[in-house]
This record gives C-alpha cells, structure tokens and sequence, in this order.
C-alpha cells in the first residue's frame, strides 16, 4: 500500500515534470518566447478632461476599436496582444510631459500616441527622440512635430498637417468665397505660430495680401478688438486657427459685432462642444476634416461604425462618432503602428521606428496607405486626404472636397 502510494506519487510529479516541460517548449519554440503572453502597452497622452475630452475620447474609441481588431485576429510578435494605457494632459505642455515620462519609465510602453494640442506634443517631442520612443500624432497638426531637425526622428504622424491645410485654406476660401483679402485669427501659441508661417507662405505664392493678423489667447472672451481691426482693413474672409472654446469666442464676438463674414476654419472646431459654445452661428463655419462617417461607407468604414455602436451604448450610428477624424486618425494610425511593430520583430524603439519605413500597404478609413512613411516624410496624409466640413444640427458633415 506504502508502494503503491508512492509510485503513484512518483507518476503524478513525473507528469507535472513533463507538463511543465512542454509549456516551457511552447513558450521557447518556433520564434515564440516566454513573454508571448505579455501584452505590448500603448501609451496616449490626451486631454481627456475640458472643452476638448470629446475629441480625447475619439482617438481613445478610435484606438480602441482598432486594438480590439488586433488582438482579435491573433495579435502580434506571436501572439502578443495590445494594451491601452492612457494619461489625461488636460492641454498642458508641461503635464503632457510628466505623463510621457510616466509611460515610458514606469509603464514601460512600446509606442506613445500624443493626443490633441500642438503645445503638447511639441513640448514631448524632444523627450521622445531623447529616449527613442515611438511617437504617433493622431490630432495634432503643428508642422514641426514631425519636422523637428532630430536624426533620427522617431515622431510620425497620421493626421492633418498645418503647412499643407493651410494650402487648403486657402485654396478652399478662393474656390468658394472668391476671397481676396483674408484676415487671420489665430491662437497665440506654438500651433498659431505654425499657421501663422503656413498661411503665410500659402498666400506668398499666390500673391495674396492679408488684411491683417491678430492673436488671440486660450481664455479670451471678448474678439471684438481684433475683429474690428480686420474689419477696418477691409478682410472679406476671416482665416481662423484655434481650438473649440476660444474659436466659438470668435464667431459669437463677430454675432456682437453684426458682422457676417465667411469663416475658414482649420479643424479646432471639431474638437468638442463648438455648437454649444458658439450658438447658432456656428454652422456658418466651414473647417477641415480627415474623415466623415456620413454618406456611403467603404467596407473599412461599415465595419468601425458597427464596431463603435457593439462596443459604446451611446453611439447609435454616424452622428455619435464625433469628431469622427480623432475616430479615424487614431483607428488607421493604431493599424500603421501595429504593422510596423510587426515589422521590426520587437518592441525595441528603434526597430518600430525602423518598422515604419517597412510598412507596404494599408486599407484604412481615411485612405489605403501605400508606402506611407519614409525616412523623410513622417506624415502619412497628403494634401489629397482633407474634405471640408460644417456642423448641421450639431452634427460634423461634409459639404466640399479640398481644392489641392
């Protein structure tokens, strides 16, 4: 009875032995590793508080959906799933910063997504190329953040870029309002500098001669002062750069004045609660967009609207998924990171960077991506990429197609 309990004593632990054994095989074999389970973390940094978390929580979904694709089709790296990890900045440079630093030496991220503010990203950018970390800009559209002078430049970015909106702006002014003489608005901040040397160089070339330009700040709530010198001086379009409060500042300010002016808009109206803040003048606003989910949908776009409505109760169809383009930047983005972590064979910072170059092609939302980044272009939408948008019964819809 003694034997007999120790031989079957024996026989369990020479199984365990053996299980053991071949777990460890499974995890060592065939370019596996013993990590395989481990999820890769993704860090965003976005404001996810203010006027602007509605656009925070677009390219939150919009990851999201496109995490839960990944990771549903296998993973990647053999088997290895995606995890998002965000931090609220609250579009604040120097907050944007502590969070970046958080992801990379605490959460010990592969790739940081930086969210909304040109301010934001620009203040992360040094740190991330310092570090070499992989940095995806799904909103932010400031020229330098991709170009910024690093070598090697870890920044890229699937999103709107200012230097060729501002082609588009005006572009779209002359096609549509015959505009002559357009006065510009814009934030007085790292991101108003960026338009400011776009529009700037757009009207060079085309011998166009503003009116004027006038600066405003993030908490202005009187325009009236800078409107009125415009005014004066003869602008018949206003250029307007800022993002959701202050832009809405602008259009009830021109309401104050009795002045009815075409608007041309980068996308900072998009951003959050722009028709609740400007009133109802602020469907007067043309301003540019990446992507709508109106209209007919390609099978890319069929599959992320039913996507957003089984995973968010309260998105029920295209009008809830706004703004759309934080939705579609961050979901075709998300994919082209994927592909490029695929593409290294790891999650070292310089092999992703490297992955980037590598990826071939991409059906996306906004386009199918042929090619989209090389060592010397970090922005994956061209000029062909923009359609123009206004809010109709507060939804985003498009009513034009750049001009480029």
């Amino acid at each position: 009875m003694i034997y007999s309990s120790v031989n079957h004593s024996l026989q369990r632990g020479r199984r365990t032995l053996l299980a053991m054994a071949a777990t460890a095989l499974v995890g060592i074999g065939f370019g596996g590793s013993a990590v395989a389970a481990e999820p890769i973390k993704i860090g965003l940094v976005t404001a996810l508080s203010g006027q602007s978390a509605l656009a925070g929580e677009a390219i939150s979904r919009g990851m999201q959906v496109a995490i839960d694709e990944i990771n549903a089709a296998g993973g990647v790296l053999g088997g290895r799933k995606f995890e998002l990890v965000r931090r609220d900045d609250e579009a604040n440079p120097a907050k944007g910063v502590v969070a970046a630093r958080e992801l990379i030496f605490r959460e010990k991220v592969a790739v940081i997504f930086g969210g909304l503010d040109t301010p934001v990203s620009m203040a992360i950018v040094p740190l991330i190329n310092q570090e070499k970390m992989p940095f995806v800009g799904p909103w932010a559209a400031g020229t330098a953040i991709t170009k910024n002078g690093a070598n090697p430049n870890f920044a890229f970015r699937v999103s709107a870029v200012d230097e060729i909106v501002d082609i588009g702006m005006l572009n779209y002014a002359q096609k549509n309002f015959k505009t002559a003489k357009p006065g510009l608005m814009l934030i007085n901040n790292p991101w108003g500098q960026s338009n400011e040397k776009g529009l700037t160089a757009a009207m060079q070339a085309k011998n166009v001669t503003p009116a004027g330009i006038e600066k405003f700040e993030a908490n202005d709530l009187d325009m009236v002062p800078q409107l009125t010198r415009l005014k004066a001086a003869g602008a018949d379009t206003i250029f307007l750069v800022g993002n959701v409060g202050p832009s809405a500042q602008v259009v009830k300010s021109l309401d104050r004045m009795g002045w009815k002016v075409p608007i041309v808009s980068h996308w900072g109206p998009a951003g959050g609660r722009f028709t609740e803040l400007a009133g109802p003048s602020g469907k007067e606003v043309h301003f540019v967009q990446t992507y709508s989910f109106f209209g007919k949908q390609g099978p890319v776009g069929e599959k992320v609207i039913k996507a957003m409505m089984a995973k968010y109760p309260n998105v029920k169809g295209p009008a809830d998924i706004t703004p759309a383009v934080g939705v579609a930047n961050a979901y075709d983005a998300m994919h082209l990171t994927a592909l490029a972590i695929q593409a290294a064979g790891s999650t070292d910072g310089d092999a992703i960077r490297q992955g980037f170059y590598k990826v071939d092609t991409f059906e996306g939302l906004i386009k199918t991506y042929k090619k989209p980044f090389t060592p010397a272009v970090h922005d994956a939408v061209t000029a062909d990429d923009y359609v123009w948008a206004q809010f109709i019964d507060n939804r985003i819809v498009p009513v034009g197609v750049s001009a480029n």
